[in-house]
C-alpha cells in the first residue's frame, strides 16, 4: 500500500545564500520599533515591506505573544597573567556553581591549566580544567559579597563576531530587550530588540497576553554546522524555563484556537520542547538541545517574529521549517534587493 513520499531533509549546502558586507548591521536603527519589517503570509506566499511598529495591527484580542525574558549580561572581561602580564580575553558563558564558571579565554594557548588570572579590584581566578569544546573552567575569588556589580561595571556586552567594531557602554542598553529580566545569555534573543515599551502597551490595549518564557541563549548560537546531512548535528544544550502561569495562559489561547505568537526561535524551541500530546504545552524547567529543521511539525506557535539570521545556520532552519525552505530563500533574497539589514541589528520578519 502507498502512503506518499517521505519528505527528505534538506542539506546544509541548500541553505548556503551570500549576504552583501555592507547590509551586516553594525549598529541598532535609533528608535527600537522603526527597524523595518517584511511580513511573509504562507497562505499564498506574498510578501508586504512595513516598518516593525506596524506589527500591532496583525495582531486580534485572544493572541498570545510569547517572548524570551532572558537577560544578557556583558561576558567579555579581560584580564592580566600573573607575573607574566599578559592580557587575556575571558568569556563567561556560564556559572556552573558559586564561583565556578565555565569560559572561553582568548589567546587560549597561553591559558593553562594552573594559571593564575588578575582582573582587578582584588578579584582573580584560577584556572582549574579544560572543556570538551575547548574552553576552561576558572574559580573565582573575590572580597566583595558578589562578582556580578563588577561583571556589570567592567564587562563588555558579547556582540556577536559579524559585528566589526568593539562593544560600546550604549549597546549594554540597545543588545538587551526592553522585558529582559532573568540574567543568563551571552547572546541576545534578537527578534525581541524591535519591541518598545510602546509597542507591547499598543498591544495590550488590543486585548493581546504577553507571556514569557526563559531560554538563556549560549555562544552554541553562533556554532557553524560542519556537516552536510543535518540530522548528524549535535545542538548544545541550553537552560529554559516555561513557568506554570504561561503554560496555562498558551493552553487557553490555543483551545480557543487563539494565534500564538512566538518572538525568536530561542521562543519556539522552549515551547516546542514542553509541547505535550493533545497540542498542550506543560511548565518545566530543564535543559534543551533541540534541534529544529524541515520537515518539523509545529504543535504550539502558529506565527513568528524573527530576524534575518546568517545562512547555513541552525537559525535559518527552524524559520525555513516554519514558512517552506524556498518561500525563506526567495524572502531572503527580496530582502537583500531591498537594502533591509541583516543579523543581530538587523530588521525584523513576521511570518503569518
Amino acid at each position: 500500500m502507498f502512503f506518499g513520499a517521505i519528505e527528505k531533509p534538506p542539506r546544509l549546502s541548500e541553505f548556503d545564500l551570500e549576504i552583501p558586507e555592507e547590509l551586516i548591521a553594525q549598529y541598532p536603527v535609533e528608535k527600537r520599533d522603526e527597524s523595518r519589517l517584511m511580513v511573509l503570509n504562507r497562505e499564498d506566499e506574498s510578501i508586504e515591506h512595513r516598518q516593525f511598529k506596524d506589527i500591532v495591527e496583525y495582531f486580534k484580542k485572544g493572541d498570545v505573544l510569547v517572548v524570551n525574558n532572558t537577560k544578557v549580561y556583558p561576558a567579555r572581561l579581560y584580564a592580566f597573567k600573573e607575573k607574566s602580564e599578559a592580557k587575556v580575553e575571558v568569556f563567561l558563558l556560564r556559572e556552573l556553581e558559586n564561583d565556578l564558571w565555565e569560559a572561553m579565554v582568548r589567546p587560549a594557548r597561553k591559558v593553562r591549566i594552573g594559571n593564575k588570572l588578575m582582573f582587578g579590584e582584588g578579584i582573580t581566578c584560577d584556572v582549574i580544567d579544560n572543556t570538551v569544546s575547548g574552553g576552561r573552567v576558572l574559580r573565582f575569588e573575590y572580597d566583595v559579597p558578589s562578582i556580578y556589580p563588577f561583571i556589570d561595571r567592567e564587562g563588555h556586552s558579547p556582540l556577536p563576531p559579524y559585528i566589526k567594531r568593539e562593544a560600546t557602554p550604549k549597546d549594554k542598553e540597545t543588545y538587551q530587550t526592553v522585558y529582559a529580566s532573568e540574567r543568563g545569555s551571552v547572546a541576545a534573543p534578537t527578534a525581541g530588540l524591535h519591541f518598545s515599551h510602546e509597542v507591547l502597551d499598543a498591544l495590550r490595549e488590543r486585548g493581546v497576553k504577553i507571556a514569557e518564557v526563559t531560554l538563556h541563549i549560549g555562544l552554541g548560537t553562533f556554532r557553524p554546522i560542519m556537516v552536510e546531512d543535518l540530522t548528524r548535528h549535535q545542538m548544545d544544550s541550553e537552560y529554559f524555563r516555561v513557568s506554570p502561569e504561561t503554560a496555562e495562559v498558551i493552553n487557553k489561547a490555543f483551545a480557543k484556537r487563539k494565534r500564538i505568537v512566538a518572538v525568536g526561535t530561542s521562543t519556539v524551541r522552549a515551547i516546542e520542547t514542553v509541547a505535550v500530546s493533545g497540542f498542550q504545552i506543560t511548565a518545566k524547567r530543564a535543559w534543551t538541545d533541540k534541534f529544529i529543521f524541515p520537515p518539523y511539525n509545529f504543535k504550539i506557535a502558529n506565527r513568528l517574529v524573527t530576524n534575518f539570521h546568517q545562512p547555513k545556520s541552525t537559525l535559518m532552519m527552524l524559520v525555513a521549517a516554519f514558512a517552506n525552505k524556498n518561500f525563506v530563500l526567495k524572502a531572503y533574497r527580496e530582502a537583500i534587493d531591498k537594502k533591509y539589514r541583516f543579523f543581530s541589528y538587523g530588521d525584523a520578519m513576521f511570518i503569518i
